[in-house]
């Protein structure tokens, strides 16, 4: 009897016929990838894990988890939107590797249930940093200085926790995270170059390295624009870092020591956990902090006529918190 179809075409066209009806009759989870693409609220992610090759790995079982899982807690569109990233291309004015690390940071390597989310708890990284999880007065949690939105989305290989902030971390201490965006290792176009030519004309480098044991650090990092606003508000232009240096010394260390809170009850803390409608005790003097508003708080020095925000919050390094801010607090 002759045969109808070749022998390997005939088991090509009967696999696929197998591999439909079971498509057809069984539901298969979609990856944590697959989540990323076909939820319209993580459109950016998508587009940050294919910027920063972790797409395929988020969309496979992980090897290095008996149960294959990984947990990510997943910013939203308007997470990203915060950092002015709106959309594939935005996310070019970042470094590609430092996309991938911040993507890391996002990461758990196995199972992380949202009932293991407990206040004060903390969690590994595969970038190998950890995150801690706090809770409000009002029950509601966030992961650093990002709030949970929801927890315990299925995916096939693990779990989703949606957040509304990007989390950020440097691996290094403030001052060599502040060198790193100064140098364009962050974002491609450098930032926080008046701050590191200000720290260095003050020799107050000493003063935001940390070692092991150290005291915590809550920094309030002001960026160029915001110095070269106080220029003109100095009648002094501060046009390039440089210009830092036709001020006195003695005027810009009380400046920039007006800007870093050491150690205490509210050294090294997240927005979530720092006293709003209060002032703390920075080194220069005291720092008044407004309401805790959309995961942000406004900070004002004593010399200021109106309070500075937040524009990049909750920044970890190795020995405390930076807070991007977009005013120079005076004394």
């Amino acid at each position: 009897m002759k045969n109808f179809l070749p022998t390997k075409a005939g088991l090509l066209l009967l696999a696929l016929l197998t591999l439909g009806g079971c498509a057809k009759n069984k539901e298969i989870a979609p990856s944590i990838t697959n989540i990323a693409v076909t939820n319209p609220d993580f459109q950016t992610l998508e587009d940050a894990a294919i910027r920063g090759d972790v797409a395929v790995l988020l969309g496979n079982k992980n090897e290095a988890d008996p149960s294959g899982n990984f947990t990510v807690f997943a910013p939203t569109n308007a997470a990203f939107a915060r950092l002015g990233l709106n959309s594939a291309s935005d996310l070019t004015a970042l470094q590609q590797p430092f996309l991938r690390n911040t993507l890391f940071y996002h990461v758990f390597s196995g199972t992380l249930p949202g009932s293991a989310l407990a206040s004060g708890s903390t969690s590994a990284s595969a970038l190998g940093l950890t995150r801690r999880i706090i809770q409000r007065p009002d029950g509601s949690q966030y992961v650093n200085g990002s709030k949970i939105l929801g927890k315990d989305v299925q995916a096939a290989n693990g779990l989703i926790h949606p957040i509304d902030k990007v989390l950020l971390a440097t691996g290094a201490d403030v001052l060599n995270s502040a060198l790193a965006l100064q140098s364009g290792s962050v974002f491609v176009k450098p930032e926080l170059t008046f701050l590191v030519e200000a720290v260095v004309y003050c020799n107050l480098q000493s003063a935001l390295t940390g070692t092991p044991g150290s005291a915590k650090l809550t920094v309030f990092a002001p960026t160029d624009q915001a110095f070269k606003d106080l220029g003109t508000l100095l009648n002094v232009p501060l046009n390039v870092p440089a210009d830092i240096r036709k001020l006195p010394v003695a005027t810009v260390t009380a400046v920039l020591l007006n800007h870093v809170v050491i150690g205490g009850t509210q050294g090294g803390k997240f927005t979530p956990e720092l006293p709003e409608n209060t002032s703390i005790a920075a080194a220069g003097g005291p720092i008044a902090l407004g309401a805790f508003t959309n995961g942000v708080l406004t900070a004002k020095g004593n010399g200021n006529a109106a309070p500075a925000n937040m524009v990049i919050p909750d920044v970890q390094c190795t020995n405390g918190v930076v807070h991007v801010i977009d005013r120079v607090l005076l004394p």
